[in-house]
């Protein structure tokens, strides 16, 4: 039996695929389009900033600011609450008595009697904080005037600074403290202690064992000032 014989002819491999080659103007426009994606991504984070979608460093910054004004004056607000808790609650006008020669002012006169000619004296001031502000503020008036000469009695050196550092430590913040300024060897201030319709206010004179803390009246609404400020 006759055995076939190898062939001496070089085998016959499979068809190579001819190698793709992309063209240099494709590979180009390939890169120019890879390299505006990245622009584009780069700057959409800028854009969502600005859009909404996040916060930028001012944004926060500015957060911050008013969260801190805020607390000031919850703070502020509790510190005045605490000092006035034992007063009556409320900044409505007490009753005031009305002026000399009113109907109001003079009392029933009998029948067969003649009225008084001479003015009625009324029953309680009429001029001055205690006829100006509510019962409450009355009331707080007295312990601001005591919390505070307490504290600038001790003070050494009734300067500027030293007092606003001492008002602060009492919880009386800046935006409420005017007309802080050397008086010769005293330092003067104004402490703007309106709240919910009150016009209380506290005129200040720091002369260590000498200071005078007093009560006065502001304008029940606008801007504070020493100029509209009342005794």
């Amino acid at each position: 039996m006759t055995r076939p014989q190898a062939s001496n002819s070089p085998a016959v491999r499979p068809a190579e695929r001819p190698s793709v080659r992309t063209p240099g103007r494709l590979r180009l426009a390939l890169a120019a389009a890879a390299l505006a994606a990245v622009t584009l991504t780069a700057c959409g984070g800028g854009s969502a900033d600005e859009a909404g979608g996040g916060r930028g460093a001012s944004d926060i910054a500015g957060s911050a600011s008013g969260a801190g004004d805020s607390a000031q004056d919850a703070a502020f607000a509790a510190m005045l609450d605490e000092v006035a808790g034992p007063c009556p609650s409320g900044h409505a006008p007490a009753n005031r008595p009305s002026a000399p020669g009113s109907s109001a002012a003079e009392p029933p006169v009998p029948p067969g009697e003649t009225p008084p000619t001479d003015p009625i004296e009324p029953a309680g001031p009429t001029a001055g904080p205690d006829a100006e502000l509510s019962p409450r503020d009355l009331c707080a008036s007295g312990l601001h005037e005591e919390r505070l000469t307490q504290a600038l009695l001790k003070l050494k050196d009734p300067a500027p600074g030293q007092v606003r550092r001492v008002l602060n430590g009492l919880g009386y913040v800046d935006e409420r403290i005017h007309d802080l300024k050397p008086k010769g060897a005293t330092t003067g201030f104004l402490l703007d202690l309106r709240e919910g319709g009150g016009r209380l206010c506290v005129r200040g004179s720091a002369a260590g064992e000498k200071t005078v803390v007093d009560t006065c009246v502001a304008p029940a609404t606008g801007k504070f000032s020493p100029a509209n400020v009342g005794i």
